[in-house]
C-alpha cells in the first residue's frame, strides 16, 4: 500500500520529505507535485521503477521520459547544450517547460529515445518538488501522472493514493497543482520546435 504524505505547500516538512527520499533510495516509485500536474518519479537508475511507470501509463518505447533537476548545473550534466540553447533554457527556468536534448553519457541508454538518443529535462518552479530534489540530492526520472483512460491528469492527492494504492509506494500531496502539463520544446536539432503547448508560456520559442 502506498504511504501518504501531506506536506505544507510553502514550507514542506523535512521529516516527511526525508521519508519519501528513503523510499526513493530503496527503489520506490512515488507520486509528487510539480508546477504542472502531479508526476510519477523514481531514481534515474531504478530499472523496475521505469517499467512500473511504463505499465501505469501504458507507454511505448518511443516515449520521452523527463529528468527533473534542481538547477541548471545539474541539468547541464545530463544533456548537451550549445550557447544558443543555453541562453534560451536559462531564460525560462525554473518553470513549466520540458526540453528535449541530446543526452550525455551520464544518462543510462535505456532511458533514451531509441532513435534520437535524446531525453527530456526540466527544472520545476515548485516548492515541494524542489525541496524533495534537494533532500534526495539527485535528479528524478519522471513522467506526468496521466492515466491511459483519462483525458486530464488527476489533481487530488488523496484520490491518487486511493487509485494507485498498490501501484506506487508513496504519494506526496501539497495541494492541487493543476491539469496542464509542461510546454515541451525539442532542441534535438538545435532549432527549438514546440511539440506540446502546455503550462509554460511558449512565446519566446515561437
Amino acid at each position: 500500500m502506498a504511504q501518504y504524505f501531506e506536506v505544507h505547500p510553502d514550507n514542506p516538512q523535512r521529516r516527511a520529505l526525508g521519508q519519501v527520499a528513503e523510499i526513493l533510495r530503496s527503489e520506490g516509485l512515488v507520486v509528487y507535485p510539480t508546477d504542472s500536474c502531479f508526476a510519477l518519479g523514481c531514481r534515474v537508475g531504478n530499472k523496475d521503477g521505469l517499467e512500473r511507470i511504463r505499465s501505469i501509463r501504458h507507454l511505448d518505447r518511443n516515449h520521452h521520459f523527463t529528468l527533473v533537476c534542481r538547477n541548471f548545473a545539474e541539468l547541464g550534466q545530463l544533456v548537451n547544450v550549445n550557447n544558443t540553447v543555453f541562453r534560451a533554457i536559462k531564460a525560462s527556468t525554473p518553470g513549466s517547460y520540458t526540453f528535449i536534448l541530446p543526452a550525455t553519457k551520464e544518462v543510462p541508454r535505456r532511458l533514451l529515445h531509441p532513435k534520437k538518443k535524446t531525453i527530456g529535462v526540466r527544472i520545476p518552479d515548485h516548492v515541494t518538488a524542489q525541496a524533495l530534489l534537494d533532500t534526495l540530492d539527485e535528479p528524478l526520472l519522471s513522467s506526468t501522472l496521466l492515466l491511459p483512460e483519462q483525458d486530464e491528469p488527476m489533481t487530488n492527492g488523496w484520490d491518487i493514493k486511493q487509485r494507485l494504492n498498490h501501484a506506487v509506494d508513496a504519494v506526496v500531496d501539497s495541494g492541487d497543482c493543476g491539469t496542464q502539463p509542461t510546454t515541451v520544446i525539442d532542441f534535438s536539432d538545435d532549432e527549438g520546435e514546440i511539440v506540446r503547448y502546455g503550462a509554460g508560456d511558449p512565446t519566446m520559442f515561437e
